[in-house]
């Protein structure tokens, strides 16, 4: 097993950049415990990833750093680093297995973006009102 272990996860406008090292299981997010994250939803889904993992959650710390997007897409960036991490960090098929049997987005990231404003619109799939006059 490598010492530290650094991974990455987006979804939508949020970045989340995981670090893993030996530990005794301490998770913060942006340098705040996860027990005191909120709102509860968003520790919940963080804590899956930590969960599915089993005993190897309780060896490493893990910092995250997080940022863009709002508080559900923070989570779920976090989330996809952490498991993308524990993956690494592991070298473990059965782990990422696990993950991607209970949730692909635990170690795939979601590619959707939103559609970018054409020109002479208001919005991307919206086009101009005619008057015919």
């Amino acid at each position: 097993m490598k010492d530290t272990v650094h991974a990455s996860g987006k979804r939508k406008h949020a970045i989340a950049r995981a670090t893993l090292k030996p530990g005794k299981g301490i998770v913060r997010i942006n340098s705040q415990k996860l027990e005191h994250y909120n709102p509860l939803i968003a520790r919940s889904k963080i804590m899956e990833a930590l969960q599915l993992a089993g005993d190897v959650s309780k060896k490493v710390n893990v910092n995250v750093t997080v940022f863009g997007g709002g508080w559900q897409a923070q989570a779920e960036a976090s989330r996809l680093a952490i498991a993308k991490s524990l993956v690494a960090f592991t070298k473990s098929k059965e782990l990422k297995k696990t993950y991607l049997d209970y949730d692909k987005h635990l170690i795939v990231a979601d590619v959707r973006r939103g559609e970018s404003h054409k020109p002479n619109d208001s919005k991307p799939r919206k086009a101009r009102q005619k008057s015919y006059r």
